[in-house]
């Protein structure tokens, strides 16, 4: 903003000053020479990158070591993302209750919900990184049940898993449903 503008008039630059000094991640860079000419002020820039990529955190506890006080600020930011699942991602609604024990029984489930879904990423993420509480639901809702009538009576079946749904049974350990359900030979076929 400031290249070539060395030509300008004092009261140009002046202005141009006043402009830069409304965006405060630019002002903070800006230095001017007794002569009124606008520099980049190397010292602030130099000063600045050795900041890059660090956090200050502050806690009221002086017992806690550094390590315990970045954990923690990465664990609110796991609980921020899980009110963020819990409203958007498993989809809930508002429900509105009086009784304590309804409001205690709600959000015990709101939070097992959340904890299964947290439960599955983890597992599934040892095999596949990418692997999310959405991602994972939708594959596993692929897997269906169906009832069919034949000659030899009526049966239940499971369709077959994708290879993506034999993944997540295998790293949740969860055995796949059977292929036949149950076989009811007694019914007879509807024609």
């Amino acid at each position: 903003m400031i290249a070539g503008k060395d030509r300008l008039s004092p009261d140009k630059r002046a202005e141009l000053r006043g402009v830069i000094s409304t965006k405060p991640g630019l002002a903070r860079f800006l230095r001017v020479t007794p002569k009124g000419l606008l520099r980049v002020d190397a010292a602030a820039v130099a000063a600045d990158a050795k900041l890059d990529g660090k956090y200050l955190l502050r806690t009221a506890d002086p017992h806690l070591s550094a390590e315990d006080i970045a954990l923690g600020y990465k664990q609110l930011l796991e609980v921020e993302r899980g009110w963020r699942d819990m409203k958007q991602v498993l989809d809930l609604r508002p429900v509105f209750h009086r009784l304590e024990d309804r409001i205690r029984a709600h959000v015990l489930l709101c939070w097992l919900a959340l904890l299964l879904a947290r439960i599955v990423e983890t597992r599934a993420a040892t095999h596949d990184e990418s692997t999310t509480w959405p991602r994972a639901r939708d594959q596993l809702q692929r897997l269906h049940v169906g009832t069919f009538t034949g000659p030899a009576g009526v049966f239940r079946q499971t369709s077959t898993p994708s290879p993506e749904v034999r993944r997540l049974h295998t790293a949740l350990d969860i055995t796949l449903p059977p292929r036949i359900l149950d076989l009811d030979p007694e019914q007879p076929a509807t024609p």
